[in-house]
């Protein structure tokens, strides 16, 4: 007898099944996946103990004519190709004709459809090896299909499944996704009787604040970018909206949910400006492209694609959404802001604003022209915890300037500013932190990096460590714009800085920069981790908390703001304003009620 044997067709079915149904949310995505491509605008899901009773999809699509329903539950028979140039040029959510055959090789399986011109619907039964008869049944245009006992011909498998509310979490996930991209399909979920989701046809805005939620939807900024075939649409969040958790993260291909690694580095490098450390961006990014510039066929549950072009796909992403999260030169940042006490959820976004008078270099931050500096001479900025503008002229009032203009400093933490919108509450720290981080990437990569060279140096005890990086990595620190000299065997001596950084805690500085340059290496640090080395260093250089601004410095550092790219929040995302209208005041203090 031949060691090689043709294995029979229900155990190939089987063995595929175990690629495409590895729990019932597997079964509930390919069954969505159909009725789209049938052309359905309504869906109903029902489950039962998590899917793993009984998952029913209802839908109203094309269905499924009674000569084809001998071959509906075979392998590999499909309506969506015919031929590689089809294969190679995708356009359907499927395409293999092996689910329903695989899902029916591990579960009874009833599949009832009609066509639109057909007089009655036809169904028939599948339990793993065995196919009913095609009996005439009852029901409008479309298609139900009913996956009951799941696993109960293999009970191995069975026991790898996990509770049933485990499980319903994870068809509620795929049932998220698949709504999430066919906003104009309507939508309804049912568990054990009850629903549990239920989104009508929407325009994509809407469906994304039903599935993410209105505190997403709030902070979250438009991405709408096209070049040749390719678009990118949805929403980015703000840094503001980001959380510990990858959780709030779809990326969608031709209206096909991915987990793709290009995909998520180009999105996660559009935000290294914006957001540090192990935060996660969250959005919702629908990517168009031709068919045959993208591979889908790359693994059973097609959630892999690869790109013809990938290098082109990478730069387009991440272009697209940094221009989305950076607004140009002469638009103001985008603020948001969550206020839980009386006003509720407070949002602002600023247009393009006028030009604006110009002003003169000055301490540390910019001073504006002469005429507001002497009508501001005589205010006090000595010591006391709040400072206070005297009322503007009607010359000098906010002029729709974006962020107006500062009345008040509060306990040298905050600015007030008054704009004709209202109240503008700014964290000056967090703010100037952007301004210098913004200046110096700017120099860095314009070759142009000034360099402060101290009068005095700034001497500091350093371990034996930080002596021999500070002697290995004088390249790395002269491109930085650093010169530290080796003083003593345990003191350090900081005789040059970045230009924008001199008015920092210099010793506190020079140390992290020496660690990351000893942990991540010259060329890593440099290149990979520029940004956040970057970040680092504007942190420590940004005004201190507990330091009185006088008025002018305070204007400057609004007008600066309202220069700087993605000045709505600092590198380690906290917003860095807030908007209050000064309706939002009212129903603070119950105006009017």
């Amino acid at each position: 007898m031949s060691a090689i044997q043709v294995l029979p067709d229900l155990l190939i079915s089987q063995i595929a099944a175990g690629e495409v149904v590895e729990r019932p949310a597997s079964v509930l995505k390919e069954l969505l996946e159909n009725s789209l491509d049938s052309g359905a605008t309504e869906v109903q899901v029902l489950l039962d103990a998590g899917g793993i009773s009984r998952i029913q999809v209802e839908d109203d699509g094309g269905g499924i004519s009674r000569e084809d329903f001998a071959l509906a539950l075979a392998r590999h028979a499909t309506s969506k190709i015919r031929s590689l140039e089809d294969l190679e040029a995708v356009g359907s959510l499927g395409f293999r004709g092996e689910a329903l055959a695989s899902i029916a090789s591990v579960a009874r399986v009833t599949l009832t459809s009609r066509t639109g011109g057909s007089a009655h619907a036809h169904s028939v039964n599948s339990e793993g090896p065995t196919t009913g008869p095609v009996e005439p049944a009852a029901r409008q245009p479309g298609t139900t299909v009913t996956v009951a006992d799941l696993y109960f011909n293999t009970p191995a498998r069975r026991k790898f499944l996990r509770t049933e509310a485990t499980e319903f979490g994870h068809c509620e996930g795929v049932f998220n996704r698949i709504a999430l991209a066919r906003p104009d399909v309507a939508f309804l979920l049912k568990h054990t009787g009850r629903v549990s989701a239920h989104y009508r046809a929407h325009s994509v805005g809407e469906r994304v604040a039903a599935i993410l939620g209105a505190e997403f939807s709030a902070a979250s900024l438009p991405v709408e970018v096209e070049a040749g075939t390719l678009s990118l649409r949805g929403f980015a969040g703000a840094p503001q909206a980001a959380r510990n958790r990858a959780d709030q993260q779809f990326f969608f291909v031709n209206g096909r949910f991915v987990r793709d690694r290009l995909l998520s580095h180009a999105v996660r490098e559009a935000y290294s400006d914006v957001l540090h450390g192990g935060r996660q961006p969250a959005y919702a990014l629908f990517l168009e492209l031709d068919p045959r510039g993208v591979d889908v066929n790359v693994h059973p549950a097609k959630t892999e694609v690869r790109f013809r072009d990938s290098r082109s796909i990478h730069q387009f992403v991440f272009h697209a959404v940094k221009r989305a999260l950076a607004p140009g030169a002469g638009q103001a940042p985008v603020a948001y802001a969550q206020m839980d006490q009386g006003a509720g959820a407070l949002a602002g976004s600023i247009a393009p604003r006028p030009a604006y008078r110009p002003y003169q270099p000055g301490l540390g931050v910019q001073q504006p022209v002469a005429a507001y500096h002497a009508l501001m001479a005589d205010v006090s900025t000595g010591t006391a915890d709040v400072a206070i503008a005297p009322p503007l002229p009607q010359s000098l009032r906010p002029d729709s300037l974006p962020l107006g203009y500062a009345i008040a400093q509060l306990h040298g933490v905050y600015i007030f500013a008054q704009n004709d919108a209202g109240l503008v509450l700014v964290d000056m720290h967090a703010a100037h932190e952007r301004i210098v981080y913004e200046k110096m990437r700017r120099s860095l990569d314009a070759g142009v990096l000034q360099r402060q060279a101290l009068l005095v140096p700034a001497m500091f005890q350093a371990d034996s460590v930080e002596v021999a990086t500070a002697e290995e990595q004088q390249a790395a620190l002269d491109a930085l714009g650093f010169e530290i000299g080796v003083a003593s065997p345990t003191t350090l001596a900081v005789r040059a800085v970045p230009a924008s950084l001199a008015g920092g805690d210099l010793p506190a500085l020079a140390r992290s920069v020496l660690a990351d340059l000893r942990e991540f290496g010259a060329t890593e640090a440099l290149a990979t981790r520029r940004d956040e080395l970057l970040s680092t260093m504007a942190c420590h250089a940004a005004v201190r908390a507990n330091r009185m601004l006088s008025l002018p410095e305070m204007n400057a550092l609004l007008r600066e703001m309202e220069d700087t790219e993605r000045s709505g929040s600092c590198n380690h995302g906290r917003p860095t304003w807030y908007q209050m209208s000064m309706g939002d005041l009212d129903r603070l203090f119950l105006r009017g009620r």
